[in-house]
């Protein structure tokens, strides 16, 4: 008999996705697509390193579902992803028809699962998929913080070296 993996189980492997993501500079959100206990497809962010602003981790997943299905219709997969999907995300999460989706941390600011607004679940929407969201949650949310953290300080040491390096000469 297979295991049948938690939302934990497949959570802590988008955060793995979401570590990679954050090893190549972009901002740390994983996703993984996952059909029959199996997975068919993960991503992680790559618009930076891609010069694509549609290469966040959840279109990298359900790209890769796709093309290991066979089929745009994503029928009766789950989507794990590490932040709350934005609307982009969200959208294309209704074209492909997934059935659920588990989500970590929210997104106050993009969100399109509940936070800001919900596209997963809007009545006139023909299609509308399922949300667990909490998952891992502080994990989610510490990794995010922590790459900000870092990215803000960076940006403050890169002025202050800015501003040693336009004084005069003395």
């Amino acid at each position: 008999m297979m295991t049948k993996y938690s939302d934990q189980y497949w959570m802590c492997q988008a955060l793995r996705l979401a570590l990679r993501a954050q090893e190549e500079g972009e901002v740390p959100v994983g996703a993984l697509l996952v059909l029959d206990n199996q997975v068919i497809g993960e991503g992680w962010n790559r618009p930076i390193g891609r010069h694509d602003p549609t290469a966040h981790a959840e279109i990298m997943a359900l790209r890769q579902g796709g093309a290991v299905l066979q089929n745009y219709r994503l029928l009766n997969a789950t989507l794990y992803v590490t932040l709350e999907p934005c609307v982009m995300c969200a959208g294309a999460m209704v074209h492909s028809r997934i059935r659920r989706l588990v989500y970590g941390t929210a997104d106050e600011k993009t969100g399109a699962a509940g936070s800001l607004m919900d596209i997963l679940r809007h009545p006139g929407m023909n299609h509308q998929v399922e949300i667990a969201s909490g998952v891992l949650a502080d994990e989610c949310a510490a990794m995010l913080s922590h790459f900000f953290r870092l990215r803000r300080e960076q940006k403050k040491a890169l002025k202050q070296v800015q501003r040693v390096g336009n004084k005069p000469d003395q």
